[in-house]
């Protein structure tokens, strides 16, 4: 049923989704994607995007990421698998390169993207297979605010930040699921999420693994439920739900994730 224990980990572990560098007061932390060996625009010294009441230090904002955007229409999943946009307001949203998007990994994060016009935070729910790494597809509700429609493709520079959630995470377990099988993902997070594991019978936590489309799927199954489940972080912030049931029904958590990084 589950594939094996999983232990306990530090946030620098949690942390872990990519190479990593020690640039930065001398301290190691992931390395953002697209984040070497490529020239800066003027604007890319912004002061970042953070939650309201956190410090620069408490933030520990990344550098920025240096690339290009160009934009599409996102009306549809995405390789994110999260619902369609269904009004203009939903569609601040990215898509990552192929490389980048590092097996769904930064599916739901958030990233604050400075153009030449301005600033807009968006969310991440697909991959863009032509896009350089570092550069992103934003939607057309996006790429206007921060460069005219008619320029097709504009310098940027990003960084991720928490998202603008309100209320707890929610569990969408995939349709089809059973005893045998399940698949769930996670939604409404203020950060990116690094881990998802249950807990059996004996009180003992097993990882779960994510695959490519943002799903967590037990081969196995997890058994009739509920489901004692454990989301985590990449910055090592954990929080347990214990009463998730096997359904089609997004399911509310009991928590989100605290603003500040």
């Amino acid at each position: 049923m589950f594939l094996q224990e999983s232990k306990e980990l530090t946030s620098t572990q949690l942390a872990d989704a990519g190479p990593r560098d020690a640039t930065r007061g001398g301290v190691n932390r992931p390395a953002l994607p697209g984040e070497r060996g490529r020239e800066s625009p003027l604007w890319i010294n912004r002061p970042a995007t953070r939650a309201s009441g956190c410090t620069a230090e408490r933030a520990g904002a990344p550098a920025a990421v240096a690339g290009r955007a160009t934009y599409y229409d996102a009306t549809d999943r995405g390789s994110c698998s999260f619902d369609p946009p269904r009004e203009p307001s939903d569609r601040m949203v990215a898509a990552l390169s192929g490389a980048d998007y590092a097996h769904a990994s930064w599916c739901g994060a958030c990233l604050a993207v400075a153009g030449p016009l301005g600033d807009v935070v968006v969310r991440v729910v697909d991959q863009c297979p032509g896009c350089r790494r570092g550069d992103l597809d934003l939607s057309r509700e996006a790429f206007t605010k921060i460069a005219p429609l008619s320029a097709g493709r504009t310098k940027v520079a990003w960084r991720e930040v928490p998202c603008p959630v309100a209320g707890p995470v929610v569990y969408q377990v995939k349709p089809g699921s059973n005893p045998q099988w399940i698949a769930i993902q996670l939604r409404n997070h203020r950060h990116r999420i690094a881990r998802l594991e249950a807990r059996d019978a004996g009180g003992v936590y097993h990882a779960i693994a994510r695959t490519d489309d943002n799903y967590f799927v037990a081969p196995g199954g997890l058994g009739p439920g509920p489901y004692a489940l454990r989301v985590s972080d990449v910055h090592g912030h954990a929080l347990e739900d214990d009463a998730i049931a096997l359904g089609s029904a997004a399911q509310p958590g009991a928590a989100q994730f605290p603003s500040c990084p």
